[in-house]
């Protein structure tokens, strides 16, 4: 089940990465996260929309040409291999970004112009900032404009990108409502968890801890993750 961009932002405003991380590990879909020097540019910075993907070789004609392309609710997601010693992405990508409507910037690579991008307000999330842009211009890779590398993960239009103080995190697009649906549940069951803990109710007692104590000692294969799930408990996932 996919969502639409505005049926993204908002099931996601009540969530975050870390729910929808749990639901693709119990829906045994591989989670995809970006690597955690991955950070919002702005602390507190949000961000949810499919993926627009841009392979950057030293200039910043294939992020116009990719914002061009992509459709309101985008991300622009830049793949600069994971550099550290240039910027690709500066205030005006950015500017522009957000005049065509994207949701946000996520950039495997460095990023410049700190302080103009902070004000412009678009999320953008990146490994760091340096002073100096690129001082190359190599050929554009055949997929440029067709999918990027994040880490150890290549993603395209068939994804949505997710993004938040822990981090970005990446799922396909046509099970993003399935997942949401089941992020929500984990969440809820969270919360009530977290509510009787304030009222005075250990955690252990409400997994009964004991029990998994017990039953793993006649079961040593029994894990804490099988148990949780015997009891409807949520910790892990």
């Amino acid at each position: 089940m996919s969502l639409d961009p505005s049926q993204l932002r908002h099931r996601f405003r009540a969530l975050t990465t870390a729910h929808l991380a749990d639901a693709c590990l119990r829906a045994a879909i591989p989670v995809r996260c970006a690597p955690t020097a991955v950070r919002p540019v702005l602390p507190g910075g949000r961000l949810a929309g499919r993926v627009a993907p841009a392979r950057h070789a030293g200039s910043v004609d294939v992020f116009l040409e990719a914002i061009d392309r992509a459709a309101p609710g985008d991300v622009l997601v830049v793949d600069n291999a994971g550099r550290t010693d240039e910027s690709c992405v500066g205030d005006l990508v950015v500017l522009e970004a957000q005049a065509a409507g994207l949701a946000g910037v996520v950039v495997w690579g460095l990023h410049r112009d700190t302080a103009d991008i902070r004000a412009v307000g678009l999320p953008v999330f990146s490994l760091g900032a340096i002073p100096t842009g690129p001082q190359r211009l190599d050929a554009r890779p055949p997929a440029a404009l067709t999918s990027a590398t994040v880490g150890e993960w290549t993603v395209s239009a068939d994804d949505v990108v997710l993004g938040d103080d822990d981090g970005v995190l990446f799922l396909p697009a046509e099970r993003v409502g399935d997942l949401c649906a089941l992020a929500e549940t984990i969440r809820d069951t969270e919360r009530r968890q977290a509510d009787r803990i304030r009222e005075g109710v250990p955690l252990r007692d409400q997994v009964r801890f004991a029990a998994y104590l017990a039953g793993r000692a006649e079961d040593p294969a029994l894990t804490f993750r099988a148990h949780l799930r015997a009891v409807g408990g949520a910790i892990e996932e």
